[in-house]
């Protein structure tokens, strides 16, 4: 049993991490925002947080993909 309490995602966190799912792909602020319907500046102000919980990652500057554990993240 992990002693790590598990991050708190809110509504948006949640479907950032289902666009970068879905889009499969190293994705900027911009196209995430498309996919999960949301504004880019919404997209932009989670980026910060999700990289911390190591949820995502960014393999190029300004472009990011979801991680092992953000999948993990979104089953719940």
């Amino acid at each position: 049993m992990s002693t790590t309490p598990e991050p708190k995602l809110d509504d948006n966190d949640k479907a950032i991490l289902r666009a970068l799912k879905e889009l499969g792909q190293p994705s900027g602020c911009g196209d995430v925002a498309k996919k999960a319907n949301l504004k880019t500046q919404q997209v932009t102000a989670k980026v910060r947080k999700l990289k911390t919980l190591g949820l995502i990652e960014s393999p190029q500057s300004g472009k990011y993909v979801i991680t092992a554990k953000g999948e993990e993240a979104i089953k719940q």
